[in-house]
């Protein structure tokens, strides 16, 4: 076993260890970083979105380095009684521009890729030997767990499941903006296990490009590739997309958080002097799964606080966990609604009144900054589902978060979790 020391080991090589890295780098320059995948790539088989707005100056900042495709023009959203345009700038981050650009901005020998970590504690991490390296120690100051989330009994609620497939057209799609919900598909589950909210992801990505993700929130974690990518056939044909190419496809299973025992949960995760950052600290939008703008905020905290000790870092990121899910609680009380209060095959209403609704409202909401007014006035009017049921849905917490198993044997939602090497969202 050979042996290094370094100042900050990162484990998980998705996006908020990648921002991390990133945001260490150009802090602090002298600092000796390691960034560890055990996939071949930073980033893994991902698309990141996100609002313009959802971004200060700093994030900005952050983010100018990536290549990413931009629609100054707005989006649109699409259900069975309206469309919108609404004119929030869209933001768009694949994940081979992401690792092009962490590869690029890091020194050479700070990556590393192909690895696995075996174990992780206060003074470094063990990497296991692979096929041309001998199994490695890397000693350092302080070590951040930035691995994917995994299911856990202490955290209730249901699930946010997807398929995308980027194609590339023989003629123009035509399309001018993304369209961030079609609602108006239909919303039989795709995996034909009762009824669920589904609708359809569309980005423009070139004159000849387009992205088609079709999604669903269910009470079951299934991901039924063969069913999805048969709808996303009957999309792209709909809209007469039929004679393309597929360039690439990419796959998740997201939690969609109603409640659970949080601090529980962190006991569960918890490395005693090790920092957890993403969506396995807990740092995920609990209704939408957003996961862009939590992690920029988390990586500009932690170059901030670089001269932490690993354990000091640990403790003050286990209080910014805490923190975020007691400021997220009004984001899982609608989850509940949704889930709970919302027939299955009702709950496009509950996104079809949401989307109605102030343009300012609607960007507070999907960065979680929801004012007191806002959380108001989502609730507030014309309910979309009965009283007494969201007075009922108010005291559930929902099912423990935990994979079921496919006809295989295999869980679907660890699957969705290695193709992704990140969960958000």
């Amino acid at each position: 076993m050979t042996d290094s020391q370094v100042d900050c080991v990162i484990v998980g090589g998705g996006l908020a260890g990648g921002l991390i890295a990133l945001a260490l780098q150009r802090a602090r320059p002298e600092f000796r970083i390691r960034l560890i995948e055990a996939g071949r790539t930073i980033g893994g088989n991902h698309r990141w979105s996100w609002f313009d707005s959802d971004l200060d100056e700093a994030g900005h900042k952050l983010l100018e380095g990536f290549r990413q495709t931009e629609w100054d023009n707005g989006y649109e959203v699409r259900f069975p009684k309206y469309r919108r345009n609404l004119k929030t700038s869209y933001r768009s981050l694949a994940s081979p521009d992401f690792h092009e650009g962490i590869v690029r901005e890091l020194p050479e020998g700070s990556v590393i890729l192909g690895r696995k970590a075996v174990s992780l504690d206060s003074r470094g991490v063990d990497l296991a030997a692979s096929k041309y390296q001998p199994a490695e120690r890397i000693n350092a100051r302080s070590v951040i767990d930035c691995r994917s989330f995994t299911p856990s009994k202490h955290l209730k609620g249901g699930w946010q499941v997807f398929l995308g497939r980027h194609m590339r057209l023989d003629k123009p799609h035509g399309v001018e903006r993304p369209v961030i919900m079609d609602a108006t598909v239909d919303q039989l589950a795709p995996h034909g296990n009762g009824s669920s909210y589904r609708f359809v992801y569309v980005l423009p990505l070139g004159v000849h490009d387009v992205f088609i993700e079709d999604t669903y929130y269910a009470d079951d974690p299934l991901l039924d590739r063969s069913a999805l990518s048969g709808r996303i056939d009957q999309y792209a044909r709909a809209n007469g997309w039929q004679d393309g190419l597929p360039v690439h496809h990419e796959a998740g299973v997201l939690p969609v958080l109603t409640g659970g025992d949080f601090a529980a949960y962190q006991d569960e995760v918890r490395i005693p002097g090790v920092a957890i950052a993403g969506a396995r600290g807990g740092f995920t939008h609990p209704l939408t799964s957003y996961t862009m703008c939590v992690a920029v905020e988390n990586a500009l905290a932690i170059a901030e606080h670089a001269d932490l000790s690993g354990e000091q870092l640990a403790a003050f990121f286990d209080a910014r966990a805490k923190a975020h899910w007691k400021k997220t609680g009004y984001y899982r009380l609608l989850a509940r609604f949704l889930f709970f209060a919302a027939k299955p095959e009702k709950r496009v209403k509950v996104f079809q009144r949401f989307y109605g609704l102030r343009e300012g409202l609607i960007e507070r909401f999907y960065a979680a900054r929801s004012n007191a007014f806002d959380k108001v006035r989502v609730l507030w009017g014309e309910p979309p589902v009965a009283i007494h049921s969201a007075i009922a849905a108010m005291f559930k917490s929902g099912p423990a978060l935990r994979s079921k198993k496919s006809d295989r044997g295999v869980s679907e939602a660890a699957q969705a979790n290695e193709l992704q090497k990140e969960t958000q969202a």
